[in-house]
């Protein structure tokens, strides 16, 4: 590597930088979760099972979307995308000890405890600041229709989702997208480069920016903020591993994958 291509690579983000990035990840999903959505599903609440289909092939696209534009951010940063490139870059190496720098195999077990908080605050958590949000902005409450899980806690809906296994594929596809799309972008791309403008908040900053990219279902904007904050920004920065992060990330989410199979096999 060049020194010239090593200052590019180690240089930080301008808060306009950091802003047009969340901005290209964020706008898109606005507009296929609040626009083409409603557009494209004027029966959602007669068809519940149709209109969580097209939602979550439009999120996935958007999600798809994040990871294609944080590789091609590494790509013009970084002139290629061969796998170390990407793996430096988006931190994609074992934990770091803070003091020494260097990886060490005990520091994964900081996933454990991570993932735990993230899974039980997702659950315990996250409702009341659904509420609080919805409570302070009340025409942040999602209309019907708008809120996938919300549908399919519904005893007619669960009844459709029998069988219903394009809809769990789709369910699967999204969720594994979810993890790499933001993850890739918001604690590869962006956490590395944030601590130029926030200094050692940028983790707070960078856990902030993804709650409010949520434009595609802002009424959990604020959860997904402190989620992010504390489970998925705080340990990618301290031990610098995005891995960390994905794992949480996982976890948090991976309840529903089984939930959604159990309905579809008929065993709720």
């Amino acid at each position: 590597m060049t020194n010239s291509t090593s200052t590019q690579s180690d240089s930080q983000y301008s808060l306009a930088n950091i802003l047009g990035i969340w901005a290209a990840a964020a706008v898109p999903m606005g507009i296929l979760g609040m626009v083409v959505y409603p557009a494209l599903t004027p029966d959602r609440v007669a068809d519940p099972l149709k209109a969580g289909s097209t939602r979550l092939i439009l999120l996935t696209a958007g999600l798809v979307w994040q990871l294609v534009l944080a590789m091609l951010i590494v790509y013009r940063e970084e002139g290629d995308l061969r796998w170390g490139t990407i793996r430096r870059r988006l931190w994609l190496n074992a934990p770091l000890d803070p003091k020494t720098g260097e990886p060490r195999r005990k520091l994964w077990l900081w996933a454990i405890p991570f993932s735990i908080l993230a899974l039980a605050a997702a659950q315990l958590i996250g409702p009341s600041l659904i509420r609080l949000l919805t409570g302070i902005l009340p025409f942040l409450t999602p209309a019907p229709g708008y809120d996938p899980m919300e549908a399919i806690l519904r005893p007619e809906v669960q009844a459709q989702l029998v069988g219903a296994w394009g809809f769990y594929g789709l369910f699967v596809v999204l969720a594994v997208f979810n993890i790499l799309g933001e993850e890739f972008l918001f604690r590869g791309v962006l956490l590395p480069k944030m601590e130029g403008v926030f200094g050692k908040w940028d983790w707070v900053a960078n856990g902030a920016l993804h709650g409010a990219y949520h434009l595609h279902q802002p009424w959990t904007i604020l959860a997904a903020a402190f989620g992010s904050i504390f489970f998925f920004a705080f340990p990618a920065k301290r031990w610098h591993s995005t891995w960390l992060a994905i794992i949480a990330h996982t976890v948090g989410n991976i309840i529903f994958i089984p939930l959604i199979l159990l309905i579809v096999l008929g065993l709720v």
